[in-house]
């Protein structure tokens, strides 16, 4: 047998469904992984489906290399694709940290530098709370910020975006569970008026529908 065999996972953290008015969009947010113990290859992804059509993804593939038990140094690119006429697609080379932090926060911290000098940051971290063998509580919180206005894609400067969230999950197995749950996302500083001079919102509570599965 191998010591260090060669592994693959499959996450899909989010599949769900967002109740708005009009339209009820889904919303995904998957990852996976091929390597071994130290060295990994890793792909993340998430989006928004929309009346039949994709209205805007991301995707990251990255070199991922485990610097301590529980945290991984990760480097490589990100391209986030828009339908909406007019909004470009954006190019970005990522870097960050992603694992668990004390008390058993998982984190995903990462700084993205673009064309033309743009940088962003983003930080996510969720936290798992077991009611039961088999309910499942989760908080989590995502910020995002830029380092300059980018009118083309509606983004501001500074804090751009924040998204927390709460889920209540019932694992039929620990591979797949559905859940409920609340999003609250809040647009800041200039991503707000562009928000606004659109006749969008800029401030949200929905709830949501879902299921998570791995393997």
């Amino acid at each position: 047998m191998q010591d260090d065999p060669i592994l693959f996972s499959l996450t899909v953290d989010k599949l769900e469904m967002k109740a708005t008015e009009g339209s009820n969009p889904i919303e995904w947010d998957a990852e996976a992984w091929v390597g071994r113990d130290l060295n990994k290859l890793f792909f993340k992804t998430e989006g928004e489906y929309r009346e039949e059509k994709i209205e805007n993804a991301e995707i990251q593939a990255l070199y991922s290399r485990a610097i301590t038990s529980n945290w991984d140094f990760q480097i490589g690119g990100r391209k986030d694709s828009y339908q909406e006429p007019g909004k470009p697609d954006r190019n970005w080379l990522a870097f960050g940290f992603y694992g668990v932090a004390p008390y058993g926060f998982d984190v995903d911290a990462a700084f993205f530098l673009g064309e033309d000098g743009r940088t962003s940051l983003r930080f996510k971290t969720e936290y798992e709370i077991l009611l039961t063998q088999k309910l499942v509580l989760t908080p989590e919180l995502e910020m995002n910020f830029f380092g300059k206005d980018d009118s083309a894609t509606q983004t501001g400067s500074g804090l751009s975006e924040t998204a927390m969230g709460i889920r209540l999950r019932y694992e039929i197995i620990r591979e797949f569970a559905p859940y409920i749950g609340l999003d609250w996302t809040r647009l800041w500083g200039k991503s707000a008026d562009y928000a606004k001079e659109e006749g969008g919102d800029y401030d949200n509570i929905r709830f949501v529908t879902g299921i998570r599965f791995w393997f």
